[in-house]
């Protein structure tokens, strides 16, 4: 750190203007959390159903927050205003969770999760076993619609390091020792790159569209 600023982690949306959480500064951090409310600012972890119901702490569902810099509504969008803000609460579109002291994890977008038999998938939690295999460079894992899974197919877009050779199935052995059954991939796509913003983060939602046109599925608004 060339000024030896302190960097901590947090978190924040634009609709928040844009910060509700961060480390304290001077005090205790939690690497991997976002850290703990602002000042005037509350947050809960609200049921995926109905959006209401508060979690107690350890369960996952979705980041709710209010206080005052959380904006009034977007301009001249009344339907997606009555979306984001119910009961006073600006609902995030976050999964996350809290710990016993107060300290919050984001754990994935609900717009990213996968339902497949039955359940509920982070990406996130699949991406990050598929980070540890020495082979991967990049990586980034999707849900398809698919009947025989009752909901979605787990797929993964794999970049291989440098020099490096893989099969699928090698892939899908090695997520075979670190995930639940339903958890893993059914199919995995080599790739040279995968598709990026201008800072560097995987546009999954390209990768998910250009799949469900080739399965001539309408894409998603």
């Amino acid at each position: 750190h060339l000024t030896k600023s302190r960097i901590v982690e947090g978190y924040g949306l634009s609709e928040a203007s844009p910060v509700t959480h961060a480390n304290p500064i001077f005090g205790r951090r939690k690497n991997g959390t976002i850290g703990l409310p602002w000042p005037d600012t509350e947050a809960r972890i609200v049921d995926l159903e109905t959006g209401t119901r508060e979690l107690p702490v350890g369960e996952t569902g979705e980041l709710v927050v209010r206080g005052p810099q959380v904006m009034k509504g977007y301009w001249n969008k009344p339907e997606e205003t009555a979306q984001a803000l119910r009961g006073g609460w600006l609902h995030t579109g976050d999964i996350a969770k809290r710990d016993e002291e107060g300290y919050f994890m984001i754990v994935d977008r609900i717009k990213d999760m996968i339902k497949t038999v039955g359940e509920n998938v982070y990406p996130r939690e699949i991406e990050e076993v598929l980070f540890s295999h020495p082979k991967v460079k990049d990586a980034v894992v999707v849900g398809l619609p698919h009947e025989e899974y009752m909901g979605e197919k787990i797929k993964a877009f794999i970049v291989l390091k440098e020099g490096q050779t893989a099969t699928a199935e090698e892939i899908i052995e090695f997520c075979k020792a670190e995930l639940s059954k339903f958890k893993v991939p059914k199919e995995i796509e080599f790739r040279d790159q995968l598709p990026k913003t201008l800072v560097g983060k995987v546009l999954r939602r390209v990768l998910r569209d250009e799949e469900r046109n080739k399965l001539g599925i309408k894409e998603q608004i």
